[in-house]
């Protein structure tokens, strides 16, 4: 055969579209070594559990023994229950008999709880400028309370800005005015310091203080809350004009 031939041959026999390669799934049905998804809680339950041989603890807390799973999901079923893998790396794995609905009901309890005892820390901002008058000064400081008494802590912002930053002075006069205005509430986080043409302190309430302070005056809040809209708007205002 002449090349011209082969060639011929060749174009004749070959495949028109590539071998195409696929990975290896495994088992029948393509389904592979992954594992499924676990749609109670990421748990495998009952006749999910994979395992040859088990390790099965009671609804009582008792160390039943070594088994199948066959023969632990009937003693679960016979009581009405259901098999919980609980230890999946264990060897052999570890199950527990259990009620499945009632383990989920008192996880989503516990997972409440937890969420409730996280502190989440609040940073409330306080503007001020060197030339802010006394009036604006007190109603300010009034949030500040406030915000301490609720448990949030207080950044307190002065802006500088032309000539003003040629006399500090003044700004660190009403910064240290400020701190002492809420002594009785609140500890120095951060003393007072400038960044740029700003400078800033942060105050956290101190537990002890406000505790006494509460016991003196329990409707303190309340009257802080009831007074703030109006101080608010008012604050908004200043805020602006400046």
């Amino acid at each position: 055969m002449n090349f011209a031939a082969f060639n011929k041959y060749l174009r004749r026999y070959t495949i028109a579209a590539p071998f195409e390669r696929k990975d290896f799934k495994g088992g029948s049905g393509g389904g592979g070594f992954r594992d499924k998804k676990r749609p109670n809680d990421g748990l495998r339950v009952n006749r999910d559990i994979r395992a040859p041989q088990i390790r099965v603890i009671d609804d009582n807390g008792q160390m039943i023994g070594v088994m199948t799973v066959p023969e632990a999901v009937r003693l679960a079923e016979d009581k009405g229950l259901d098999l919980i893998e609980i230890v999946p790396n264990a060897t052999p794995p570890t199950c527990k008999i259990m009620d499945f609905g009632k383990y989920k009901y008192e996880k989503k309890k516990q997972e409440a709880a937890a969420r409730k005892k996280q502190v989440i820390v609040v940073i409330k901002e306080i503007q001020m400028r060197p030339r802010t008058d006394q009036h604006d000064f007190e109603t300010k400081m009034r949030h500040a309370r406030r915000f301490l008494l609720e448990g949030d802590k207080v950044k307190i912002n002065m802006r500088f800005s032309g000539r003003e930053m040629a006399h500090q002075e003044f700004g660190i006069s009403l910064m240290k005015k400020a701190i002492e205005f809420v002594s009785d509430l609140s500890m120095v986080e951060t003393q007072p310091k400038m960044e740029g043409k700003q400078m800033f302190t942060l105050l956290t309430p101190d537990p002890v203080k406000v505790k006494d302070y509460m016991k003196a005056h329990p409707d303190a809040v309340k009257k802080a809350q009831a007074a703030a809209p109006g101080e608010l708007k008012q604050e908004k205002d200043d805020n602006e004009d400046e």
